[in-house]
């Protein structure tokens, strides 16, 4: 596997991979990684592309993606730490 190139987006990293006859797309921000993965073909064949491939619209879509990722580990961390309560010291 191999780094073919970055896409330009505000706010996540953006990495674009090249393995076999598949291309990654891999979107990350600080605490979550997405990773999108598609076949090569004629239409689908260079870093390009992947660039033409990648609009505005799916942007969009990883991004509230993400803001769901952030919402659900934020109500796991609240649901444990409401179980786990009585487990800490009391500070006075």
């Amino acid at each position: 596997m191999r780094i073919v190139g970055y896409l330009e987006t505000a706010e996540i990293k953006t990495t674009v991979f090249r393995h076999d006859e598949k291309f990654m797309v891999k979107f990350e921000t600080a605490l979550f990684g997405q990773t999108f993965k598609f076949r090569a073909s004629d239409k689908v064949d260079s870093f390009k592309d992947i660039e033409a491939l990648i609009d505005t619209q799916f942007i969009e879509e990883v991004k509230e993606r993400f803001n769901e990722m952030y919402e659900s580990s934020n109500s796991l961390l609240e649901r444990f730490l409401d179980d786990h309560e009585e487990d800490w010291e009391e500070i006075i």
